[in-house]
């Protein structure tokens, strides 16, 4: 089994609207899409996240085998 790492945006509070979903092999990967996607849809600074609202994105990351 493997196992894989996903993330909806709209788990986030105040981002309920948003369709995003991501799903990665690794949650170094799906870290990578969260912030991409942070920067892009939304106009957030992924760097300048407080280590609050990393660990708040952290807790609506799942992990599934498949």
């Amino acid at each position: 089994m493997t196992t894989t790492y996903s993330y909806a945006c709209r788990d986030c509070e105040g981002m309920e609207a948003c369709p995003a979903r991501f799903v990665a092999e690794t949650e170094g990967e799906l870290w990578k899409l969260i912030e991409l996607h942070a920067s892009i849809a939304h106009g957030e600074g992924p760097s300048d996240w407080t280590d609050d609202v990393r660990e708040y994105v952290g807790t609506l990351i799942r992990s599934a085998e498949v």
